[in-house]
């Protein structure tokens, strides 16, 4: 697993959940990484996880076309 160290300034006002969030939740919005892998990453349970998701502006359905094709091929 890779460490990052980050210097944010205090002024910011962003606690240790909010940064992980930030970061696990566009890596789940860009399709890099599962809920489960995001949740992991934000040091969360993969059900806190997408209860938090909407507060950070992700939705946890996926709106590609192919995603939808694959849904409707598989109904």
């Amino acid at each position: 697993m890779k460490t990052v160290q980050l210097n944010i300034p205090d002024n910011f006002e962003l606690n240790d959940i909010d940064f992980a969030m930030i970061v696990a939740s566009k890596l789940y919005e860009d399709g890099r990484l599962s809920a489960g892998q995001a949740a992991e990453l934000a040091g969360l349970t993969k059900k806190t996880f997408i209860e938090l998701l909407g507060k950070y502006g992700v939705s946890v359905f996926s709106t590609a076309i192919d995603d939808l094709h694959s849904d409707i091929a598989n109904a």
